[in-house]
């Protein structure tokens, strides 16, 4: 009974919570990948792990990932002795900036002030990577009309944004 309290104790205090299911398959896996790794010499891929264990390729990857421990966006992963490069710096997400975060809004604010005619221009011009003449034939006007509002509105966003 206290083994089994102990196993229940350290199963069920960990930082993230995973199913004994996927613990299992997990164990399995790695049982399986051992012994093949003493009999071949080499690490098996996870399609031959998902076929012994007769489970999906996906099932095993996950188990995998399931039993790993967690650890800090602040964890180093290098230090040449004057500076650290933190696993923050390898996942910073380029796309999602600040900056870029404030230019959207303003951006969406500008586009709120432009009439339908503008921002319809503007959302298929810039925003659906239209041509011109692309954005002219869906919306039954000439090219040079499609260029002339896309022209005016450009000035009127440059009135707004300075």
């Amino acid at each position: 009974m206290i083994c089994g309290e102990l196993k229940r104790y350290l199963r069920d205090n960990n930082s993230i919570r995973v199913s004994r299911s996927v613990r299992d398959l997990a164990y399995k896996a790695m049982q399986f990948k051992e012994k093949y790794v003493r009999e071949k010499g080499k690490e098996p891929t996870i399609d031959i792990i998902a076929k012994e264990l007769e489970v999906t390729r996906e099932e095993v990857a996950y188990s995998f990932d399931a039993i790993q421990d967690p650890i800090s966006l602040q964890e180093p992963v290098y230090n040449d002795g004057a500076e650290n490069i933190y696993i923050m710096d390898q996942v910073k997400d380029t796309k999602n900036t600040d900056e870029m975060w404030t230019e959207n809004m303003t951006i969406k604010q500008i586009m709120k002030k432009l009439n339908d005619k503008e921002k319809m221009i503007i959302n298929k011009r810039f925003f659906d990577d239209k041509t011109q003449m692309e954005v002219a034939q869906e919306i039954g006007i000439s090219q040079a009309q499609v260029s002339r509002l896309e022209k005016n509105a450009i000035e009127h966003i440059k009135r707004l944004y300075k």
